[in-house]
């Protein structure tokens, strides 16, 4: 499932038309796995929380901190990327507003 046609063009801050501070947008949905598109406004958080599998979060927007139960923070802006483990509690904070991409 994808929410635009193949070869289709769109951006990313199509997908979040509600204000609220943190919204979610489903892009892709498919047998192995999914890419969601993650809007964190200025100085909120996806609060914590565990994946039952590994993803990957990169950076497309703004700047913001992913930090891990383990205490580990990695300072994010627009172009990097940090591996999630399975079943580690983890938090990502938008410093500015931020756009995010999670593909598990």
């Amino acid at each position: 499932m994808s929410k635009c046609d193949k070869g289709e063009k769109s951006g990313i801050e199509s997908y979040f038309k509600e204000q609220k501070a943190v919204q979610t947008s489903v892009l892709f949905s498919g047998e192995q796995g999914k890419t969601i598109a993650l809007k964190i406004e200025a100085g909120e958080k996806l609060k914590e929380h565990t994946s039952p599998v590994d993803a990957f979060l990169i950076c497309v927007k703004g700047e913001g901190f992913y930090a891990t139960e383990k205490g580990d923070t990695t300072a994010m802006k627009s172009g990097d990327y940090v591996f999630i483990e399975a079943d580690l509690k983890h938090e990502v904070v938008a410093e500015k507003e931020s756009h995010f991409l999670l593909i598990k």
